[in-house]
C-alpha cells in the first residue's frame, strides 16, 4: 500500500502499447499512485479483461479521455496521436496539472516545422517557449530547471524525446559535442524497430502475415522523426534518417554514420572514442558505453531503461559508427517519460525503472 503522500497520476490513451507500458510501470513505481486511465475505445472495462496480465494486481478500469478525475492529478502522462495532445495539454496545465507527452505535438521548437512534417496547423505554440525536451542524458540542466519552477508551484510541460530519435542522439551526441563531425557533412542513419512502434492498431505493414519474416524499409527521406532527431543533434537539413521494421516485439537498434574531420579522423583511436563517451555519460545510470569491440543487441535492453552503445572505427574512411540499442516501449517511449517525471518531481532519475534487461 502506497502512502497517502503519494504523487497522483494519471494515463491519457492507457490500452496503447506505449499507454500500456506506462500502466506496468506506475503501479509498482513508490511514489506514484495510478489513479485514472483513458482509453475512448475501451472505456468502461477494467484493465485486467484488456490486458490479463494485470489480474489480480490492478482493480482499475479504463475511462474516457475528458474524465474530470484526470484535472486533480498532480501529473498525467499523454500517449496518444500527435494533435490529440494539442487538445488536451492546455487545459490540463491551466488546473495545475503537470504533462508529460509522449507524442510529437510540443517536441519541435518551431510550430512552422511541425506544420511542415506533421501537415497540421499548431495550436498552442506560445507553450513550446515554455516546454523541456525530455532527454535526460542531453538536456539535463533543463529538466533541472522544469524541476525548480515545478517546486514552486508551476505546472510544467516535458516533451519527450521519440523512440528513433532518443537511440540516435545518445548514440551521436557525444561525438557532434566534441567536434569529431566533418564541416558540412551529413549525418547517415539506418534504424530499426520492433512492431509496437506503429502503435496498435494493425495496418498492411504491421499485421502479422505482412511484419513476420520480413525486414524492410519505410519512411524513406521522409519520417517525421527526421526534424527531431536533426534539431537534439543541432544538425539542421544534415541528417539522413531510414527506418526499418523488423519482426520484434520490443527492441530498437540505431546505427549512425559519423564522418569524421581529418583531424581527429587522424589522432583518435577506438579507446580515446570509448573513453569520451564514458566521461560524457558518466554518472547517467542508464546509459552504458560498451567496451571496444563490442555492440549492442535489442535483447540485452528488452524490459528496461537502459540504452547500450557499442562503437567502431573506420580510419580509413573517416568514419565513426555507433550503434545505440533501447527497448523502444521503455527508454523509447514510457520509461523516458517516468524517468522525467521522477526528475521534475525532486526524486532519484531512477525510482520505479528497471535498470537491467530480461537476460533470457
Amino acid at each position: 500500500m502506497k502512502e497517502s503522500m503519494a504523487i497522483k497520476v494519471g494515463v491519457v490513451g492507457a490500452a496503447g502499447y506505449a499507454g500500456v507500458e506506462l500502466v506496468r510501470l506506475l503501479i509498482s513505481h513508490p511514489d506514484f499512485e495510478l489513479t485514472a486511465i483513458t482509453s475512448n475505445a475501451d472505456a468502461g472495462q477494467s484493465l485486467a479483461s484488456v490486458y490479463p496480465a494485470f489480474a489480480g494486481v490492478c482493480d482499475l478500469a479504463f475511462t474516457t479521455h475528458d474524465d474530470p478525475v484526470l484535472k486533480t492529478c498532480d501529473a498525467v502522462f499523454l500517449a496518444v496521436p500527435h494533435t490529440a495532445a494539442l487538445a488536451a495539454v492546455p487545459g490540463l496545465l491551466a488546473a495545475g496539472v503537470s504533462v508529460f507527452d509522449l507524442s510529437a505535438d510540443y517536441r519541435l521548437s518551431d510550430p512552422a516545422v511541425y506544420e511542415k512534417w506533421y501537415a497540421t496547423p499548431h495550436t498552442s505554440p506560445e507553450l513550446l517557449a515554455a516546454r523541456t525536451f525530455g532527454l535526460p542524458e542531453i538536456f539535463a540542466e533543463d529538466l533541472a530547471s522544469a524541476a525548480a519552477r515545478h517546486a514552486a508551484g508551476e505546472a510544467t510541460l516535458v516533451a519527450c524525446a521519440g523512440c528513433y530519435p532518443t537511440a540516435t542522439s545518445l548514440g551521436a551526441y557525444p561525438a557532434i559535442d566534441a567536434g569529431w563531425l566533418a564541416d558540412g557533412a551529413v549525418v547517415i542513419v539506418d534504424a530499426i524497430s520492433g512492431v509496437t512502434g506503429a502503435g496498435k492498431s494493425a495496418n498492411a505493414r504491421t499485421h502479422y502475415c505482412s511484419a513476420d519474416e520480413c525486414v524492410e524499409a519505410y519512411g524513406v527521406c521522409k519520417h517525421r522523426h527526421t526534424p527531431e532527431i536533426e534539431q537534439i543533434l543541432g544538425l539542421p537539413d544534415h541528417v539522413v534518417f531510414t527506418p526499418h521494421l523488423a519482426p520484434l516485439k520490443r527492441g530498437l537498434l540505431s546505427t549512425i554514420n559519423i564522418p569524421l574531420a581529418e583531424v581527429p579522423a587522424q589522432e583518435l583511436t577506438l579507446d580515446m572514442v570509448v573513453e569520451r563517451y564514458r566521461e560524457f555519460y558518466e554518472g547517467r545510470p542508464f546509459v552504458r558505453v560498451l567496451d571496444a569491440g563490442q555492440m549492442p543487441k535489442t535483447s540485452s535492453v528488452a524490459g528496461s531503461n537502459a540504452c547500450q552503445i557499442g562503437l567502431a572505427l573506420n580510419k580509413t574512411a573517416r568514419m565513426l559508427v555507433v550503434t545505440s540499442a533501447i527497448d523502444n516501449l521503455c527508454k523509447g517511449a514510457a520509461g523516458q517519460a517516468i524517468q522525467c517525471a521522477n526528475v521534475v518531481f525532486g526524486l532519484d532519475e531512477r525510482r520505479g525503472l528497471p535498470l537491467i534487461a530480461m537476460p533470457v
